[in-house]
C-alpha cells in the first residue's frame, strides 16, 4: 500500500468513526426537582427534593442515542414545612429509611423540535418501576455566560427544563390519591472532563 492510500484509508476511517457522546453531570446547586400536588382541591402543595446527581451522555449528532440516569435522595425532601416534611418521608408515604432513592434511567429519546425532546424511562419511586416520559426543553448549550468571570462555570454545558406527570398512587406512595403529581426539573449540567 503506498503512502497516499494509507493516508486516504486513515482519513475515510476517521470520517466513518461514530461520535462519542459527551458526559455532562448535575450542578448541585443549579439543579431542581420540585413536585406538587392538589391539597383536597382548596390549594396547590410544593414540594422539593434538594439532593440530585444526573448524568448525560449527550450525542450531539444523534440527540436519540443519548442516555440520561438520575438518582434522587428522598430524605432531601423539603415541602418548607418541618411536619410534613416527616409526613412525607414516613412509612405513610416515601418510607425513606427504606427507599433511600428515587432513580429514572432514560430508555428512549425522540426528538419533538429543534430544543425539545420526550425522554421516556424507567422511573423507580418506593420500590416500583414504571414508565414515565419527561418533557424536556434545552435551554443552554456551550460556553456557560458565566465562564469568562468564574472559573467553576468554564468549559461546555448544557441546561434543560423538563416537566412530568404521575400518578402517585401506581408507585404504592399514600394511602389515597390526591390526584395527579406534577413534576418539574431545571438542570444546568457541566461536561465531565
Amino acid at each position: 500500500m503506498s503512502f497516499n492510500s494509507m493516508i486516504a484509508a486513515v482519513a475515510l476511517t476517521v470520517a466513518v468513526a461514530p461520535a462519542f457522546a459527551q458526559t455532562y453531570k448535575t450542578d448541585q446547586g443549579h439543579t431542581e426537582v420540585r413536585f406538587s400536588w392538589s391539597h383536597a382541591g382548596v390549594s396547590t402543595q410544593h414540594g422539593e427534593f434538594t439532593k440530585v446527581e444526573g448524568v448525560l451522555d449527550l450525542d450531539a449528532d444523534d440527540v436519540e442515542a443519548s442516555t440520561l440516569n438520575v438518582t434522587i435522595d428522598t430524605n432531601s425532601l423539603s415541602s418548607g414545612f418541618g411536619p410534613l416534611n416527616d409526613h412525607l418521608k414516613s412509612a405513610d408515604f416515601l418510607e425513606v429509611e427504606t427507599y433511600p432513592e428515587i432513580t429514572f434511567a432514560s430508555t428512549g429519546i425522540e426528538r419533538t423540535g429543534d430544543t425539545t425532546a420526550d425522554v421516556t424511562g424507567d422511573l423507580t419511586i418506593h420500590g416500583v418501576t414504571k414508565p414515565v416520559t419527561l418533557n424536556a426543553t434545552l435551554t443552554h448549550q456551550g460556553p456557560h455566560p458565566l465562564g469568562g468571570a468564574i472559573e467553576y462555570y468554564q468549559g461546555d454545558w448544557v441546561a434543560f427544563s423538563a416537566e412530568a406527570e404521575i400518578d402517585h398512587t401506581e408507585f404504592g406512595v399514600g394511602p389515597f390519591s390526591t390526584g395527579p403529581i406534577t413534576i418539574l426539573i431545571d438542570t444546568e449540567m457541566k461536561a465531565d472532563g
